[in-house]
């Protein structure tokens, strides 16, 4: 495996000096800082990419102030109590986007976070407490017990929210199977237990958070948009892999 110097100074080569670089790369909030998020917005970004996947994200974008009004501002304790013929006529609405499937993760959601919130008391503090060396048990979680949280859904909103996470772009995937650490299916056990591996070494070789390892990381591998890559672009993809 590479030694991080080594991706690293590839990512400045290639985006124009260490300075370039810097200014392309993004830290996630500290816990601190983590821990005074709201409940609301934590269930918002979670909706936010579950209606983004496999649809053009701009179109979710221009009507999100209408998935905040039907859905009042992303209020866990209003949403639980929601009954099904409501659930029904909010799909409906066309303030939103009309997928029932999707709509229905708002309360499942809720319910879910709801739970998180009477045992730690804020879902901030438990995502604070979720330890950086196993991010990918955390996405685990959520797939598991969330709506429709699999793939990079969960880790997008994760970036969104700002827990420190590394991101499984096309660009970090690419490295990974370009440099012959991972040879089968992306969201394996086995894949991501290499990939999470490989980011608590670099982290301790580097002191960067995972996030910006995984900036970089894109970075190092190029790409054809000048100042851009994938990694860093991920709310504006169509990520059509995030319900797997």
């Amino acid at each position: 495996m590479e030694s991080f110097d080594k991706i690293y100074h590839r990512a400045a080569e290639r985006k124009g000096g260490e300075l370039a670089l810097a200014h392309l790369i993004s830290q996630p909030l500290t816990n601190a800082q983590l821990v005074t998020v709201q409940d609301c917005d934590v269930l918002a970004e979670f909706t936010r990419a579950i209606f983004k996947s496999g649809f053009v994200w701009r179109i979710i974008e221009i009507k999100w102030a209408g998935f905040e009004e039907v859905f009042w501002g992303f209020d866990i304790d209003k949403l639980v109590l929601m009954p099904d013929d409501m659930l029904e006529r909010k799909a409906a609405d066309t303030k939103i986007i009309r997928n029932y499937t999707k709509v229905k993760t708002v309360r499942d959601n809720a319910q879910w976070l709801k739970e998180i919130c009477d045992e730690h008391g804020s879902v901030a503090k438990w995502l604070a407490q979720w330890p950086a060396d196993d991010v990918v048990g955390l996405w685990q979680y959520m797939k598991k017990h969330g709506s429709r949280l699999g793939g990079n859904t969960g880790p997008y909103a994760l970036r969104r929210l700002g827990k420190d996470t590394f991101i499984l772009s096309s660009d970090v995937e690419a490295y990974f199977r370009g440099h012959k650490l991972i040879d089968g299916g992306l969201m394996t056990k086995r894949s991501l237990t290499t990939i999470q591996n490989a980011f608590n070494q670099w982290q301790k070789q580097s002191g960067y958070s995972l996030q910006e390892l995984s900036q970089i990381i894109a970075y190092s591998v190029g790409d054809n948009r000048v100042g851009f890559s994938a990694e860093t672009l991920g709310d504006e993809k169509e990520n059509v892999d995030n319900e797997k």
